[in-house]
């Protein structure tokens, strides 16, 4: 979301309240699948679309002040790859949306990444295979998702908190990176403040056992809302940071992944939220994507 005009996104106008309604109903409907005893906390129910990809959708309840279901994305690090990506660095004349993205990186996921002015330039730090984007660290985000390091023997990806964590912009440690707000840190205490402003939000965070969470909410929420019911009812969740939201907050998987499920014998009622089709999509001028690493194979359609 370009940064002047954060608070114009969140006046919806008819047709995208509309499709709000619509993908609430969907997420909704995705939660009603799961088991009485998933609605705990952290106590949901996984659905594994391949080895180290699990969805799932959560509905916090009566936990949160905030009860938007949040659609989850677990990605193991170990057996998926992260890659950045800057339209201008691709050769694009101008941002795509994540459909187009996904056709020109066959990334077997997709989500938007942080903010951007109105040149489309990147607002704080992105690193693609270890050189910079033409971008400078924002003074005040001390969020940084980074991935694929340099030196083995460390967490293939993993969220940076710059206020207590180094990062070398001279000799970066990991060759992909993306800047932006921090949500959570690992003392569980929110990094962002209640200011009334509600948005979509997609959130990238690190787990215990060092997987990567993408959470995508189904309806508008504030920031704060939104960390203080991760804090409650994801208390594994170790650090986690907010990438761009509003109308930029997207996320789309690959219909190789997708197809097993919408041929299988039970239906998915939340299929359209992980295929794209359940909402809306703007252009997109930067995104991560994931794709498995040698050996793990996605299962054939």
């Amino acid at each position: 979301m370009r940064s002047c005009i954060n608070l114009a996104r969140e006046n919806m106008s008819s047709a995208r309240g509309q499709a709000t309604i619509v993908c609430r109903v969907l997420f909704l409907a995705g939660a009603c699948l799961l088991s009485h005893d998933s609605l705990a906390a952290q106590e949901v129910s996984w659905t594994t679309l391949v080895e180290g990809l699990a969805v799932t959708v959560w509905e916090p309840g009566t936990r949160c002040k905030e009860a938007s279901p949040l659609l989850l994305v677990k990605v193991d690090p170990e057996r998926f790859r992260f890659s950045t990506y800057h339209f201008l660095d691709e050769g694009l004349s101008a941002p795509v949306t994540i459909q187009e993205w996904q056709l020109l990186t066959n990334a077997s996921l997709l989500f938007n990444a942080g903010l951007f002015r109105e040149d489309y330039s990147y607002l704080g730090l992105l690193f693609k295979e270890g050189r910079p984007l033409g971008t400078k660290r924002h003074p005040r985000w001390q969020g940084l998702f980074v991935a694929e390091p340099v030196n083995p023997g460390v967490r293939k990806a993993h969220v940076l908190d710059l206020a207590f964590e180094r990062f070398r912009e001279d000799q970066p440690p990991y060759r992909e990176a993306a800047q932006s707000l921090m949500l959570l840190d690992r003392t569980g205490k929110p990094r962002v403040r209640q200011t009334g402003k509600r948005a979509h939000q997609t959130v990238v965070a690190e787990d215990e056992e060092g997987h990567i969470l993408l959470i995508k909410t189904s309806d508008i929420v504030t920031l704060r809302g939104l960390a203080d019911c991760l804090r409650v009812g994801f208390p594994s969740i170790r650090q986690a940071m907010a990438m761009d939201g509003g109308s930029s907050s997207d996320l789309l998987i690959g219909t190789e992944l997708l197809k097993p499920l919408r041929n299988g014998p039970e239906p998915f009622q939340w299929y359209s939220l992980l295929d794209g089709s359940g909402t809306g999509h703007i252009t997109l001028p930067a995104v991560i994507g994931i794709q498995p690493r040698t050996g793990n194979r996605h299962p054939s359609p």
